[in-house]
């Protein structure tokens, strides 16, 4: 008889926090999406004119980079477009091989990004430069990894480049020239092959 008696209060007491808990607010935890995770935070997103933060005045900014790709980094939360080369995009020939040797050239190490402009998305243009003052431009471009744009370098990189490296690069090489055909022609050949993979 005793133990009914303590399995009834045990009981009651719980049946009573329980209702007085319901009262108190909960904190909300966020729903665990793929947004949510550390990994998916590092990655920066596609430029956006609305939570772009401006170049700072004095024009120069140190630290870790973010390789986005063979020629675009952020470093301390400005994204940067590397001076006077031209590197493919990712999903083009040789684009994951520039973005990873831009990746082992920044890797831990401070890059000093000398602002020059801002381009036609809102990126600062910067000469980027390694702790040793070696070019980050010139070092991709000596690697056959980008290729000089003369239209914004003067030339500058073109002596630097590899004897393959416009045969290798078309794409990059087609948009300097102005041939953006060749591009959407590249871009539905991709697609039409990704669609035919997926039937």
């Amino acid at each position: 008889m005793e133990a009914l008696i303590i399995i009834f209060l045990v009981g009651l007491f719980l049946v009573s926090a329980l209702r007085s808990s319901k009262n108190k607010p909960r904190r909300r935890l966020p729903p665990k999406t793929r947004a949510n995770t550390p990994r998916a935070r590092k990655k920066p997103q596609p430029f956006d004119a609305r939570s772009a933060r401006p170049v700072p005045k004095d024009k120069v900014i140190v630290g870790p980079a973010y390789v986005i790709d063979g020629d675009s980094i952020v470093i301390r939360k400005t994204q940067i477009r590397i001076f006077g080369v031209d590197a493919p995009e990712l999903n083009h020939p040789f684009g994951q091989k520039a973005k990873w040797a831009m990746v082992s050239l920044c890797k831990g190490k401070t890059i000093r990004a000398e602002v020059t402009e801002i381009d036609a998305h809102g990126r600062a243009v910067a000469r980027c430069y390694l702790p040793d003052g070696r070019d980050l431009s010139a070092e991709l471009v000596k690697q056959g990894l980008a290729i000089d744009w003369p239209k914004f370098s003067g030339g500058k990189y073109r002596s630097m480049e590899t004897s393959d490296a416009r045969k290798k690069l078309w794409l990059a090489d087609a948009r300097q020239k102005g041939r953006m055909e060749v591009w959407r022609q590249y871009e539905a050949e991709q697609k039409w092959k990704a669609k035919g993979k997926g039937q």
